[in-house]
């Protein structure tokens, strides 16, 4: 594994030049010289930088699920009640979403990177295996009955939304929908 170095001035030009490109274009789609071009250094300050491409993959996916999560805990704080909490990240893909129109960087990294040993694929793969958790632990604070599964069923309408996305379908307001309609009946007194 590379060591994590803090980020110089060209080094930040590079992951944001990159973050533009591969979530617009694609990763495999994308070369070093490209990225090099947009971020305005040579490609051996992108190799010094960060080693190889694959490397730089797993920094802008690293630095992208960081901003994720940063919104979703404040989404999930934003909560006036359990229940609401978990349905919070639906509320943070809506905001995210506005700026974020390609669907999901992570899945679409799953698909252009297979290789379970890729750098970057650990990483994507990391970021849908939290959400699943934290949709389990919200839903077994909000005293959820079946938390794992009420959490796949908010995993899987979630990631629907993230899909359909580039479709211009807007599917993420019946899918929150759904979602509060999950929750309440899972927190409802059974009869």
């Amino acid at each position: 594994m590379q060591e994590v170095r803090p980020l110089t001035p060209a080094g930040r030009r590079i992951v944001a030049a990159a973050d533009e490109l591969f979530y617009n274009r694609g990763i495999t789609a994308v070369g070093v010289d490209l990225i090099a071009e947009h971020s305005g250094v040579t490609k051996r300050t992108l190799y010094n930088q960060f080693g190889s491409k694959d490397h730089l993959v797993a920094t802008y996916l690293t630095e992208r699920d960081q901003r994720w999560r940063s919104l979703v805990r404040a989404a999930v704080d934003a909560g006036d009640t359990p229940a609401k909490a978990v349905t919070a990240p639906f509320e943070a893909l809506r905001t995210w979403s506005e700026t974020n129109t390609r669907g999901c960087a992570f899945i679409n990294a799953l698909a252009e990177l297979p290789d379970p040993s890729h750098p970057a694929y650990r990483i994507a793969a990391n970021q849908k295996l939290w959400l699943l958790n934290l949709f389990k632990e919200l839903a077994a604070v909000a005293g959820c009955s079946r938390p794992a599964t009420l959490a796949t069923q908010l995993l899987v309408l979630h990631e629907g939304a993230l899909a359909t996305q580039p479709l211009s379908l807007d599917s993420l307001p019946e899918s929150t929908d759904l979602a509060r309609v999950l929750v309440q009946a899972s927190t409802s007194p059974r009869q």
